[in-house]
């Protein structure tokens, strides 16, 4: 390995990347996405998909960007989209007219009026869009919305498994759910179940139940489900149904069933800061934040205490290197160069964060501040295009949803 850069002690790794942006990018704040390490996530996720026996679908809201998600999908081989989202859900199906889209939550059906109203292109939701709904009194309202559009709903009907966050969680409530598509075979169609159940790689406490235990829990309730279906609504039931499970914190573990019929997986393939759980151990951070140095002033400086500021640095070794970087106050973590982090005691800034250091981090004007963000979904649509690196080199910029 090359000798890190002097004054800017990153390692190699993001010693490439200071360089590539100093001299290519932006000079503010962006979301820089590794591929190299993006396409290690894809390959690992395919070859459990692949072991299961199942299909993947892609989860819109974590990776936000039209480009992110058509190279992920090219390489993992996928056209299965979930969106969360009525304005995304429009953009889906006018860049994605051959995908296949399920609802990730019951969205109000004046949503749902809203996406027909805007909906152009060759895009056919009769065929390819399944709405995720949870009671009777939805569905009801869904169902004089098709009523009044003279169309076919299909109709995805979303599970408590476990989670508790709303869904059929009995055996009654989903009677009536079918019973009503059944009752309206030329406006409703039922197109499979929805069971989200991340809390069993999230890693809860082991008094509550191990991963094996909360699993065998979330699969007898799904098959408890298929069951009553099976048996007291047959007609509904084909081999083309959508049963869908997982997250990115569970999609392994269900390898071992094969009942569902594909997997969610979104975040994951990213891996931010609160996905560095063990059940995604083979998995590697592939995006960052980089942000410039806007001003390096020192040894710490606080108003009001002005001079007295030097009793905090002479306290604290990590007080003697201030630097105000371009924005800040994100939902992130700071990662390289090591040993940075905000001032409280300043207090946060959106517009110039004060960060702090050892005077060993050595860090310039212009040089590149990195940050992992603790999550994807919300982050990733702050800082405009995404800027895609392979070998530390930019190859691509991607716009994201608006």
């Amino acid at each position: 390995m090359r000798p890190a850069e002097r004054g800017a002690p990153y390692g190699e790794y993001f010693s490439r990347l200071n360089r590539e942006l100093k001299a290519h990018g932006p000079m503010r704040p962006v979301i820089v996405i590794d591929l190299d390490r993006l396409d290690h996530n894809i390959d690992v996720v395919m070859q459990s998909v692949q072991r299961g026996g199942k299909h993947l679908r892609l989860v819109e809201k974590s990776l936000p960007s039209p480009g992110l998600l058509a190279y992920i999908a090219k390489r993992a081989g996928t056209q299965r989209l979930m969106s969360f989202h009525q304005p995304f859900l429009n953009h889906d199906a006018l860049l994605f007219p051959q995908a296949d889209i399920l609802l990730g939550k019951p969205l109000p059906v004046r949503s749902a009026e809203l996406f027909y109203q805007s909906h152009k292109g060759a895009f056919d939701p009769a065929r390819q869009l399944q709405w995720l709904l949870d009671t009777p009194e939805r569905l009801q309202q869904y169902l004089a919305l098709a009523q009044g559009l003279g169309t076919r709903l299909r109709v995805n009907i979303e599970l408590d498994v476990g989670l508790h966050r709303g869904g059929v969680s009995d055996n009654r409530v989903l009677g009536q759910m079918l019973g009503l598509v059944s009752a309206h075979p030329q406006h409703l169609e039922f197109a499979g179940f929805m069971g989200y159940d991340p809390f069993v790689g999230m890693g809860v406490p082991g008094i509550l139940g191990s991963p094996q235990a909360l699993f065998d829990k979330v699969m007898q309730r799904y098959q408890g489900c298929v069951d009553y279906t099976r048996r007291h609504f047959a007609p509904l039931w084909h081999d083309g149904l959508t049963l869908n499970t997982a997250g990115s914190p569970s999609y392994r573990i269900h390898e071992q069933e094969q009942l569902s019929s594909e997997v969610s997986v979104g975040t994951g393939l990213l891996k931010p800061t609160h996905y560095d759980l063990p059940a995604l151990g083979d998995h590697v951070p592939a995006v960052y934040i980089a942000t410039p140095v806007l001003k390096s002033t020192g040894a710490v400086n606080i108003p009001a205490l002005d001079d007295k500021s030097r009793l905090l640095s002479w306290w604290d070794r990590n007080l003697r290197a201030t630097y105000f970087i371009y924005g800040g106050n994100w939902m992130a973590e700071f990662e390289s160069p090591a040993g940075l982090r905000s001032n409280s005691l300043y207090g946060r800034s959106s517009n110039q964060e004060m960060v702090n250091g050892s005077p060993s981090v050595g860090l310039g004007v212009e040089d590149q501040v990195f940050l992992r963000p603790t999550q994807s979904e919300s982050v990733l649509l702050q800082f405009g295009d995404l800027l895609a690196v392979r070998g530390g080199k930019i190859v691509e910029s991607w716009p994201v949803y608006s």
